[in-house]
Protein backbone atom coordinates (compact mmCIF):
# COMPACT_ATOMS: atom_id res chain seq x y z
CA UNK A 1 0.00 0.00 0.00
CA UNK A 2 0.82 3.49 -1.24
CA UNK A 3 0.78 6.67 1.05
CA UNK A 4 -1.77 7.82 -1.50
CA UNK A 5 -3.30 4.85 -0.76
CA UNK A 6 -3.31 5.62 3.08
CA UNK A 7 -5.28 8.82 2.86
CA UNK A 8 -8.98 9.28 3.89
CA UNK A 9 -11.37 8.57 1.31
CA UNK A 10 -8.97 6.74 -0.87
CA UNK A 11 -11.54 4.25 -1.64
CA UNK A 12 -13.54 6.46 -3.59
CA UNK A 13 -11.18 6.31 -7.16
CA UNK A 14 -9.27 2.68 -6.20
CA UNK A 15 -9.16 1.61 -9.91
CA UNK A 16 -8.56 5.36 -11.40
CA UNK A 17 -4.91 5.84 -9.16
CA UNK A 18 -3.08 5.14 -11.44
CA UNK A 19 -4.66 5.94 -14.98
CA UNK A 20 -3.83 9.88 -15.12
CA UNK A 21 -6.39 10.62 -17.95
CA UNK A 22 -8.74 8.94 -16.12
CA UNK A 23 -8.64 11.12 -13.24
CA UNK A 24 -8.31 13.75 -15.49
CA UNK A 25 -11.52 13.43 -17.20
CA UNK A 26 -13.10 12.85 -13.42
CA UNK A 27 -12.27 15.81 -12.21
CA UNK A 28 -13.22 17.75 -15.36
CA UNK A 29 -16.57 16.29 -15.04
CA UNK A 30 -16.68 16.99 -11.58
CA UNK A 31 -15.76 20.93 -12.25
CA UNK A 32 -18.43 20.90 -14.79
CA UNK A 33 -21.08 19.89 -12.59
CA UNK A 34 -19.90 22.58 -9.97
CA UNK A 35 -19.74 25.13 -12.54
CA UNK A 36 -23.43 25.14 -14.48
CA UNK A 37 -25.20 26.61 -11.63
CA UNK A 38 -22.89 29.17 -10.42
CA UNK A 39 -24.40 31.97 -13.14
CA UNK A 40 -27.53 31.23 -12.41
CA UNK A 41 -27.37 32.78 -9.17
CA UNK A 42 -25.25 35.23 -10.07
CA UNK A 43 -24.80 36.87 -12.77
CA UNK A 44 -27.84 35.40 -14.90
CA UNK A 45 -29.66 36.01 -11.87
CA UNK A 46 -28.28 39.85 -11.60
CA UNK A 47 -30.12 40.10 -15.65
CA UNK A 48 -33.30 38.53 -14.94
CA UNK A 49 -33.58 41.07 -11.83
CA UNK A 50 -32.89 43.83 -14.01
CA UNK A 51 -35.01 42.79 -16.80
CA UNK A 52 -38.03 42.98 -13.94
CA UNK A 53 -37.24 46.64 -12.83
CA UNK A 54 -35.48 45.67 -9.13
CA UNK A 55 -33.47 48.75 -8.07
CA UNK A 56 -29.57 48.62 -8.54
CA UNK A 57 -28.91 48.40 -4.89
CA UNK A 58 -31.46 45.80 -4.15
CA UNK A 59 -29.60 43.56 -7.42
CA UNK A 60 -25.96 44.10 -5.32
CA UNK A 61 -27.55 43.11 -2.33
CA UNK A 62 -28.30 40.00 -4.20
CA UNK A 63 -24.48 39.49 -4.43
CA UNK A 64 -24.51 38.49 -0.61
CA UNK A 65 -26.33 35.19 -2.22
CA UNK A 66 -22.75 34.47 -3.01
CA UNK A 67 -21.21 35.47 0.48
CA UNK A 68 -22.77 31.07 1.39
CA UNK A 69 -19.80 29.67 -0.61
CA UNK A 70 -17.34 31.77 1.62
CA UNK A 71 -19.06 30.22 5.04
CA UNK A 72 -18.42 26.77 3.79
CA UNK A 73 -16.08 26.13 6.48
CA UNK A 74 -19.14 25.50 8.82
CA UNK A 75 -20.36 22.61 7.32
CA UNK A 76 -17.25 21.05 5.45
CA UNK A 77 -16.46 19.04 8.13
CA UNK A 78 -19.56 16.92 8.40
CA UNK A 79 -17.88 15.65 4.77
CA UNK A 80 -15.03 14.96 6.23
CA UNK A 81 -16.53 13.12 8.98
CA UNK A 82 -19.84 11.53 7.66
CA UNK A 83 -21.84 9.94 4.71
CA UNK A 84 -24.57 10.18 2.49
CA UNK A 85 -26.59 6.73 3.77
CA UNK A 86 -27.13 4.56 0.92
CA UNK A 87 -24.91 6.26 -1.86
CA UNK A 88 -21.57 5.87 0.60
CA UNK A 89 -22.02 2.23 0.26
CA UNK A 90 -21.42 1.83 -3.18
CA UNK A 91 -19.79 4.89 -4.49
CA UNK A 92 -17.56 6.32 -1.17
CA UNK A 93 -17.80 8.86 0.39
CA UNK A 94 -16.75 12.11 -1.59
CA UNK A 95 -18.83 10.40 -4.34
CA UNK A 96 -21.42 9.92 -1.80
CA UNK A 97 -21.61 13.65 -1.14
CA UNK A 98 -21.42 14.66 -4.84
CA UNK A 99 -24.43 12.66 -5.86
CA UNK A 100 -26.97 14.76 -2.98
CA UNK A 101 -25.28 17.84 -4.04
CA UNK A 102 -26.06 17.21 -7.63
CA UNK A 103 -30.20 16.24 -6.55
CA UNK A 104 -29.94 19.87 -4.34
CA UNK A 105 -28.55 21.55 -7.38
CA UNK A 106 -31.62 20.33 -9.58
CA UNK A 107 -34.08 20.63 -7.24
CA UNK A 108 -33.01 24.56 -6.75
CA UNK A 109 -32.92 25.17 -10.20
CA UNK A 110 -36.34 24.05 -10.74
CA UNK A 111 -37.77 25.77 -8.08
CA UNK A 112 -36.37 29.23 -9.54
CA UNK A 113 -37.33 28.22 -13.14
CA UNK A 114 -41.16 27.95 -11.46
CA UNK A 115 -40.60 31.28 -9.99
CA UNK A 116 -39.25 32.88 -12.31
CA UNK A 117 -41.61 35.89 -12.72
CA UNK A 118 -39.54 37.07 -9.19
CA UNK A 119 -42.93 38.58 -7.49
CA UNK A 120 -41.72 37.93 -4.36
CA UNK A 121 -37.93 38.55 -4.16
CA UNK A 122 -37.94 37.02 -0.56
CA UNK A 123 -38.61 33.71 -2.47
CA UNK A 124 -35.93 34.35 -5.35
CA UNK A 125 -33.44 34.68 -2.39
CA UNK A 126 -34.19 31.50 -1.02
CA UNK A 127 -33.67 29.00 -3.61
CA UNK A 128 -31.08 31.27 -5.18
CA UNK A 129 -29.24 30.49 -1.57
CA UNK A 130 -30.33 26.75 -2.22
CA UNK A 131 -28.54 26.92 -4.59
CA UNK A 132 -25.62 28.25 -3.81
CA UNK A 133 -25.29 26.09 -0.74
CA UNK A 134 -25.52 22.85 -2.90
CA UNK A 135 -23.38 24.52 -5.45
CA UNK A 136 -20.92 24.65 -3.10
CA UNK A 137 -21.23 21.42 -0.94
CA UNK A 138 -20.38 19.65 -4.17
CA UNK A 139 -17.07 22.03 -4.49
CA UNK A 140 -16.04 21.25 -0.64
CA UNK A 141 -16.45 17.51 -1.87
CA UNK A 142 -14.67 17.59 -4.61
CA UNK A 143 -11.79 19.87 -3.35
CA UNK A 144 -11.50 17.11 -0.36
CA UNK A 145 -11.19 14.34 -3.04
CA UNK A 146 -8.88 16.47 -5.29
CA UNK A 147 -6.31 17.38 -2.41
CA UNK A 148 -6.20 13.90 -1.14
CA UNK A 149 -5.65 12.07 -4.61
CA UNK A 150 -3.28 14.82 -5.91
CA UNK A 151 -1.55 16.21 -2.69
CA UNK A 152 1.39 18.25 -4.62
CA UNK A 153 2.32 21.33 -6.35
CA UNK A 154 3.43 19.34 -9.49
CA UNK A 155 0.41 16.84 -8.92
CA UNK A 156 -2.23 19.49 -8.49
CA UNK A 157 -0.96 21.54 -11.73
CA UNK A 158 -2.97 18.92 -13.98
CA UNK A 159 -5.76 17.94 -11.76
CA UNK A 160 -6.44 21.86 -11.05
CA UNK A 161 -6.41 22.36 -14.68
CA UNK A 162 -8.85 19.72 -15.88
CA UNK A 163 -11.26 20.68 -13.26
CA UNK A 164 -11.22 24.61 -13.95
CA UNK A 165 -11.94 23.79 -17.59
CA UNK A 166 -14.80 21.48 -16.63
CA UNK A 167 -15.77 24.47 -14.15
CA UNK A 168 -15.18 27.55 -16.34
CA UNK A 169 -16.56 25.88 -19.76
CA UNK A 170 -19.60 24.68 -18.20
CA UNK A 171 -20.34 27.69 -16.12
CA UNK A 172 -19.83 30.04 -19.35
CA UNK A 173 -21.52 27.72 -21.68
CA UNK A 174 -24.95 27.66 -18.67
CA UNK A 175 -24.34 31.57 -18.45
CA UNK A 176 -24.38 32.07 -22.61
CA UNK A 177 -27.15 29.30 -23.33
CA UNK A 178 -29.68 30.79 -20.74
CA UNK A 179 -28.93 34.09 -21.59
CA UNK A 180 -30.09 33.07 -25.49
CA UNK A 181 -32.64 31.05 -24.50
CA UNK A 182 -34.63 33.51 -22.17
CA UNK A 183 -34.29 36.02 -24.95
CA UNK A 184 -36.21 33.35 -27.31
CA UNK A 185 -38.56 31.74 -24.74
CA UNK A 186 -38.02 33.26 -21.57
CA UNK A 187 -36.28 32.97 -17.45
CA UNK A 188 -38.33 29.94 -16.98
CA UNK A 189 -37.08 27.81 -19.63
CA UNK A 190 -33.92 29.15 -19.25
CA UNK A 191 -33.85 27.72 -15.97
CA UNK A 192 -35.29 24.71 -16.67
CA UNK A 193 -32.57 23.91 -19.15
CA UNK A 194 -29.98 24.40 -16.98
CA UNK A 195 -31.23 21.66 -14.58
CA UNK A 196 -31.63 19.44 -16.74
CA UNK A 197 -27.81 19.91 -17.98
CA UNK A 198 -26.72 19.62 -14.19
CA UNK A 199 -28.64 16.41 -13.88
CA UNK A 200 -26.69 14.98 -16.31
CA UNK A 201 -23.81 13.84 -14.55
CA UNK A 202 -25.88 12.41 -11.60
CA UNK A 203 -26.23 8.70 -13.84
CA UNK A 204 -22.77 9.30 -15.30
CA UNK A 205 -21.70 9.12 -12.15
CA UNK A 206 -23.40 6.19 -10.77
CA UNK A 207 -22.82 4.18 -13.77
CA UNK A 208 -18.83 4.79 -14.19
CA UNK A 209 -18.39 4.39 -10.12
CA UNK A 210 -15.90 1.29 -9.11
CA UNK A 211 -18.17 -1.24 -7.23
CA UNK A 212 -17.31 -2.37 -4.23
CA UNK A 213 -16.50 -5.79 -3.05
CA UNK A 214 -20.06 -6.25 -1.70
CA UNK A 215 -22.37 -6.22 -4.42
CA UNK A 216 -25.91 -7.49 -3.17
CA UNK A 217 -28.06 -4.45 -2.32
CA UNK A 218 -26.72 -2.23 -4.89
CA UNK A 219 -30.54 -1.17 -5.85
CA UNK A 220 -31.73 -0.91 -2.05
CA UNK A 221 -28.55 1.43 -1.85
CA UNK A 222 -29.51 3.36 -4.37
CA UNK A 223 -33.02 3.91 -3.28
CA UNK A 224 -31.62 4.29 0.19
CA UNK A 225 -30.13 7.29 -0.79
CA UNK A 226 -32.73 8.78 -3.32
CA UNK A 227 -34.70 9.27 0.04
CA UNK A 228 -31.92 10.28 2.28
CA UNK A 229 -31.05 12.93 -0.09
CA UNK A 230 -35.21 13.49 -0.68
CA UNK A 231 -35.55 14.10 3.33
CA UNK A 232 -32.71 16.27 3.90
CA UNK A 233 -33.07 18.67 0.73
CA UNK A 234 -35.78 19.34 2.35
CA UNK A 235 -35.16 20.03 6.12
CA UNK A 236 -32.37 21.99 4.36
CA UNK A 237 -34.91 24.08 2.69
CA UNK A 238 -36.93 24.60 5.84
CA UNK A 239 -33.87 25.72 8.17
CA UNK A 240 -32.79 28.05 5.36
CA UNK A 241 -36.43 29.63 5.30
CA UNK A 242 -36.66 29.91 8.78
CA UNK A 243 -32.91 31.59 8.75
CA UNK A 244 -33.77 33.74 5.93
CA UNK A 245 -36.84 34.89 7.59
CA UNK A 246 -35.38 36.26 10.70
CA UNK A 247 -32.66 37.67 8.96
CA UNK A 248 -34.69 39.94 7.05
CA UNK A 249 -36.45 40.89 10.06
CA UNK A 250 -33.40 41.48 11.38
CA UNK A 251 -32.01 43.94 8.69
CA UNK A 252 -35.49 45.74 8.27
CA UNK A 253 -34.91 46.76 11.94
CA UNK A 254 -31.89 47.64 11.19
CA UNK A 255 -33.00 50.47 8.25
CA UNK A 256 -31.33 48.62 5.72
CA UNK A 257 -33.26 48.79 2.51
CA UNK A 258 -33.06 49.88 -0.79
CA UNK A 259 -32.22 54.31 -0.08
CA UNK A 260 -29.54 52.62 3.09
CA UNK A 261 -25.89 53.38 2.71
CA UNK A 262 -24.25 50.14 3.53
CA UNK A 263 -20.91 50.39 2.76
CA UNK A 264 -19.51 51.98 6.43
CA UNK A 265 -21.48 49.04 7.45
CA UNK A 266 -20.04 45.96 5.71
CA UNK A 267 -16.32 47.66 6.51
CA UNK A 268 -17.16 47.94 9.38
CA UNK A 269 -17.75 43.73 9.39
CA UNK A 270 -15.14 43.23 7.10
CA UNK A 271 -12.56 44.35 9.70
CA UNK A 272 -14.20 42.08 12.94
CA UNK A 273 -12.49 38.33 11.94
CA UNK A 274 -8.97 40.15 11.94
CA UNK A 275 -9.35 41.37 15.04
CA UNK A 276 -10.81 38.14 16.26
CA UNK A 277 -7.47 36.48 14.75
CA UNK A 278 -4.89 38.49 16.37
CA UNK A 279 -6.65 38.48 19.46
CA UNK A 280 -6.74 34.43 19.37
CA UNK A 281 -3.57 33.66 17.75
CA UNK A 282 -1.41 33.91 21.20
CA UNK A 283 -3.38 31.26 23.08
CA UNK A 284 -3.70 29.15 19.78
CA UNK A 285 0.25 28.92 19.20
CA UNK A 286 0.64 28.03 23.07
CA UNK A 287 -2.06 24.81 22.73
CA UNK A 288 0.27 21.36 22.85
CA UNK A 289 -1.49 18.42 20.62
CA UNK A 290 -3.27 17.13 23.46
CA UNK A 291 -5.65 20.34 23.82
CA UNK A 292 -9.37 20.66 23.27
CA UNK A 293 -9.07 23.29 20.86
CA UNK A 294 -6.48 21.21 18.82
CA UNK A 295 -8.42 17.84 19.34
CA UNK A 296 -12.20 19.43 18.15
CA UNK A 297 -13.72 18.18 15.05
CA UNK A 298 -15.32 21.02 14.74
CA UNK A 299 -12.84 23.61 15.39
CA UNK A 300 -9.79 21.58 15.11
CA UNK A 301 -8.41 21.41 11.48
CA UNK A 302 -9.04 25.48 11.55
CA UNK A 303 -6.93 25.83 14.56
CA UNK A 304 -4.18 23.82 13.09
CA UNK A 305 -4.00 26.24 10.60
CA UNK A 306 -3.00 29.39 12.62
CA UNK A 307 -1.20 26.93 14.83
CA UNK A 308 0.98 26.19 12.32
CA UNK A 309 1.50 29.43 10.58
CA UNK A 310 1.35 31.94 13.66
CA UNK A 311 0.72 35.60 13.15
CA UNK A 312 1.79 34.75 9.53
CA UNK A 313 -1.63 33.30 9.29
CA UNK A 314 -3.58 36.68 9.57
CA UNK A 315 -0.71 38.25 6.23
CA UNK A 316 -2.09 34.95 4.44
CA UNK A 317 -5.68 35.90 4.95
CA UNK A 318 -5.16 39.44 4.29
CA UNK A 319 -3.05 38.19 0.76
CA UNK A 320 -5.95 35.64 -0.27
CA UNK A 321 -8.88 37.57 0.27
CA UNK A 322 -7.70 40.68 -1.84
CA UNK A 323 -6.52 38.52 -4.81
CA UNK A 324 -9.54 38.18 -6.34
CA UNK A 325 -11.17 41.13 -5.24
CA UNK A 326 -10.68 42.37 -8.30
CA UNK A 327 -12.77 39.85 -10.02
CA UNK A 328 -15.25 39.59 -7.85
CA UNK A 329 -16.36 43.33 -7.50
CA UNK A 330 -16.42 42.94 -11.26
CA UNK A 331 -18.46 39.96 -11.70
CA UNK A 332 -22.33 41.06 -10.34
CA UNK A 333 -22.06 44.68 -11.78
CA UNK A 334 -20.39 44.43 -15.34
CA UNK A 335 -23.03 42.72 -16.76
CA UNK A 336 -25.98 45.34 -15.95
CA UNK A 337 -23.44 48.15 -16.76
CA UNK A 338 -22.97 46.22 -20.83
CA UNK A 339 -26.82 45.86 -20.40
CA UNK A 340 -27.21 49.82 -20.13
CA UNK A 341 -24.60 50.26 -22.80
CA UNK A 342 -27.33 49.08 -25.06
CA UNK A 343 -25.83 45.44 -25.71
CA UNK A 344 -29.06 42.78 -25.92
CA UNK A 345 -29.21 39.73 -23.79
CA UNK A 346 -28.79 37.67 -26.97
CA UNK A 347 -25.39 40.37 -27.90
CA UNK A 348 -24.21 39.22 -24.17
CA UNK A 349 -24.88 35.67 -24.30
CA UNK A 350 -22.84 35.29 -27.56
CA UNK A 351 -20.09 37.01 -25.64
CA UNK A 352 -20.35 34.89 -22.95
CA UNK A 353 -20.40 31.97 -25.46
CA UNK A 354 -17.53 30.89 -27.47
CA UNK A 355 -15.69 34.17 -26.80
CA UNK A 356 -15.62 33.90 -22.73
CA UNK A 357 -15.21 29.69 -23.05
CA UNK A 358 -12.45 29.79 -25.80
CA UNK A 359 -10.56 32.50 -23.02
CA UNK A 360 -11.50 31.31 -20.04
CA UNK A 361 -10.10 27.56 -21.23
CA UNK A 362 -6.82 29.44 -22.12
CA UNK A 363 -6.63 31.33 -19.05
CA UNK A 364 -6.52 28.40 -17.37
CA UNK A 365 -4.34 26.06 -19.25
CA UNK A 366 -1.73 28.95 -19.12
CA UNK A 367 -2.29 29.12 -15.40
CA UNK A 368 -1.79 25.44 -15.04
CA UNK A 369 0.93 25.58 -17.18
CA UNK A 370 3.18 28.27 -15.19
CA UNK A 371 2.50 26.68 -11.86
CA UNK A 372 4.35 23.60 -13.17
CA UNK A 373 7.51 25.30 -14.49
CA UNK A 374 8.03 28.84 -12.39
CA UNK A 375 7.90 29.31 -8.35
CA UNK A 376 4.15 30.36 -7.31
CA UNK A 377 4.79 33.86 -5.72
CA UNK A 378 5.87 34.95 -9.67
CA UNK A 379 3.00 33.02 -11.31
CA UNK A 380 0.32 34.71 -8.28
CA UNK A 381 2.12 38.00 -9.92
CA UNK A 382 1.46 37.01 -13.59
CA UNK A 383 -2.00 36.00 -12.35
CA UNK A 384 -2.38 39.04 -11.00
CA UNK A 385 -1.98 41.26 -13.64
CA UNK A 386 -3.85 39.53 -16.01
CA UNK A 387 -7.28 39.85 -13.78
CA UNK A 388 -6.47 43.35 -13.66
CA UNK A 389 -6.35 44.15 -17.07
CA UNK A 390 -9.58 42.05 -17.53
CA UNK A 391 -11.60 44.66 -15.11
CA UNK A 392 -9.79 47.43 -16.94
CA UNK A 393 -11.30 46.32 -19.74
CA UNK A 394 -14.83 46.83 -18.99
CA UNK A 395 -13.72 51.11 -18.91
CA UNK A 396 -12.44 50.58 -22.29
CA UNK A 397 -15.74 48.93 -23.05
CA UNK A 398 -17.29 52.06 -22.09
CA UNK A 399 -15.73 54.87 -24.34
CA UNK A 400 -16.09 52.42 -27.22
CA UNK A 401 -18.97 52.76 -29.71
CA UNK A 402 -21.62 50.46 -29.62
CA UNK A 403 -20.16 47.09 -31.55
CA UNK A 404 -20.35 43.70 -30.38
CA UNK A 405 -16.52 43.14 -31.66
CA UNK A 406 -15.92 45.42 -28.78
CA UNK A 407 -17.90 43.48 -26.50
CA UNK A 408 -16.20 40.13 -27.74
CA UNK A 409 -12.47 41.52 -27.10
CA UNK A 410 -13.61 43.19 -23.22
CA UNK A 411 -14.90 39.82 -22.59
CA UNK A 412 -12.43 37.61 -23.92
CA UNK A 413 -9.50 39.65 -21.55
CA UNK A 414 -12.05 39.66 -18.19
CA UNK A 415 -11.78 35.98 -18.89
CA UNK A 416 -8.90 35.22 -19.99
CA UNK A 417 -7.48 36.86 -16.51
CA UNK A 418 -9.87 34.99 -14.42
CA UNK A 419 -8.98 31.51 -16.16
CA UNK A 420 -5.61 32.24 -15.23
CA UNK A 421 -5.44 33.88 -12.26
CA UNK A 422 -7.69 31.15 -10.52
CA UNK A 423 -5.93 28.34 -11.96
CA UNK A 424 -2.68 29.44 -10.18
CA UNK A 425 -4.82 30.41 -7.07
CA UNK A 426 -6.13 27.13 -6.52
CA UNK A 427 -2.92 25.41 -6.93
CA UNK A 428 -1.28 28.29 -4.21
CA UNK A 429 -4.43 27.34 -1.55
CA UNK A 430 -3.62 23.67 -1.88
CA UNK A 431 -0.39 24.31 -0.50
CA UNK A 432 -1.44 25.76 2.19
CA UNK A 433 -3.40 23.04 3.33
CA UNK A 434 -2.56 20.64 6.10
CA UNK A 435 -3.12 16.97 4.21
CA UNK A 436 -5.04 16.02 7.51
CA UNK A 437 -7.36 17.94 7.13
CA UNK A 438 -7.95 18.82 3.17
CA UNK A 439 -11.75 19.23 3.16
CA UNK A 440 -12.11 21.59 5.81
CA UNK A 441 -9.23 23.62 5.58
CA UNK A 442 -9.30 24.05 1.88
CA UNK A 443 -12.97 24.90 2.40
CA UNK A 444 -12.01 27.39 5.01
CA UNK A 445 -9.35 28.73 2.95
CA UNK A 446 -11.05 29.16 -0.39
CA UNK A 447 -14.07 30.19 1.44
CA UNK A 448 -12.42 33.67 3.41
CA UNK A 449 -10.45 34.07 -0.03
CA UNK A 450 -13.87 35.75 -1.02
CA UNK A 451 -15.96 36.64 2.16
CA UNK A 452 -14.52 40.12 2.29
CA UNK A 453 -15.03 40.59 -1.50
CA UNK A 454 -18.51 39.31 -1.55
CA UNK A 455 -19.68 41.46 1.33
CA UNK A 456 -17.92 43.96 -0.13
CA UNK A 457 -19.76 43.23 -3.77
CA UNK A 458 -23.37 43.74 -2.00
CA UNK A 459 -22.58 47.11 -1.80
CA UNK A 460 -21.72 47.19 -5.13
CA UNK A 461 -24.49 49.19 -6.60
CA UNK A 462 -24.70 51.69 -3.98
CA UNK A 463 -20.76 52.23 -4.51
CA UNK A 464 -21.58 52.92 -8.84
CA UNK A 465 -24.44 55.23 -7.70
CA UNK A 466 -22.00 57.39 -6.18
CA UNK A 467 -18.89 57.13 -8.03
CA UNK A 468 -20.16 55.72 -11.59
CA UNK A 469 -19.45 52.65 -13.50
CA UNK A 470 -15.37 53.79 -14.69
CA UNK A 471 -14.57 54.42 -11.10
CA UNK A 472 -15.70 51.22 -10.11
CA UNK A 473 -13.98 49.33 -12.60
CA UNK A 474 -11.13 50.91 -12.35
CA UNK A 475 -10.90 50.77 -8.52
CA UNK A 476 -11.96 46.91 -9.23
CA UNK A 477 -8.54 46.59 -11.25
CA UNK A 478 -6.58 48.41 -8.88
CA UNK A 479 -7.62 46.06 -5.88
CA UNK A 480 -6.36 43.06 -8.33
CA UNK A 481 -3.06 45.17 -8.42
CA UNK A 482 -2.97 45.70 -4.67
CA UNK A 483 -2.41 42.01 -3.78
CA UNK A 484 1.20 42.11 -5.45
CA UNK A 485 2.07 44.49 -2.47
CA UNK A 486 1.80 41.32 -0.34
CA UNK A 487 3.69 38.64 -2.46
CA UNK A 488 7.19 39.98 -0.79
CA UNK A 489 5.72 39.14 2.46
CA UNK A 490 3.73 35.40 2.00
CA UNK A 491 7.02 34.31 -0.13
CA UNK A 492 8.89 34.14 3.22
CA UNK A 493 5.87 32.94 5.40
CA UNK A 494 6.59 29.09 6.21
CA UNK A 495 4.83 26.37 8.08
CA UNK A 496 5.50 25.51 11.82
CA UNK A 497 6.57 21.55 11.73
CA UNK A 498 3.98 19.40 13.36
CA UNK A 499 4.34 18.35 16.63
CA UNK A 500 1.34 15.52 15.69
CA UNK A 501 2.82 11.83 15.52
CA UNK A 502 1.98 10.57 12.02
Amino acid sequence: MTALDALPGRIDLAPAAGLGRARLALFGMLGFSAGLPFYMFSTVLVLRLQAHGVALVVIGFFAWVQLLPTLKFLWAPLLDRHDVPGFARFWGKRRGWVLLSQLGIGASLIAMALTADDASLGVTALFAVLLAFWTTTLEVASDAWRIELAPTQAAQGPVVAANLWGYRSAMVAAGSGALLIADAAGWTAAYLLVATAALLPFPLLLATAPEQPETRGRGAALLTGLVASSGIIAVTALVTAAVGWVVLGAAGGLGIDSEANVTPWVLAIAMLPFIAMALALPRIRRAGPQSALRRSTALGPYVDFFWRYGFGAIVLMGFVSLYRMGDVLALNLSKPMIRDLGYTLAAIGRADGLVALAASMVGVAVGGWLVIRRPLVSTLAIGAVAAAVGNFGFVWLAGQPLDEAMLYIATGADQFGNGMAGAIFVVYLSTLVNPRFPGAQYAFLSGWAFMLPRLLSGAGGSIVETIGYDSFFLLSGGLSLAALLFLPVIARVRPRPSDVAA
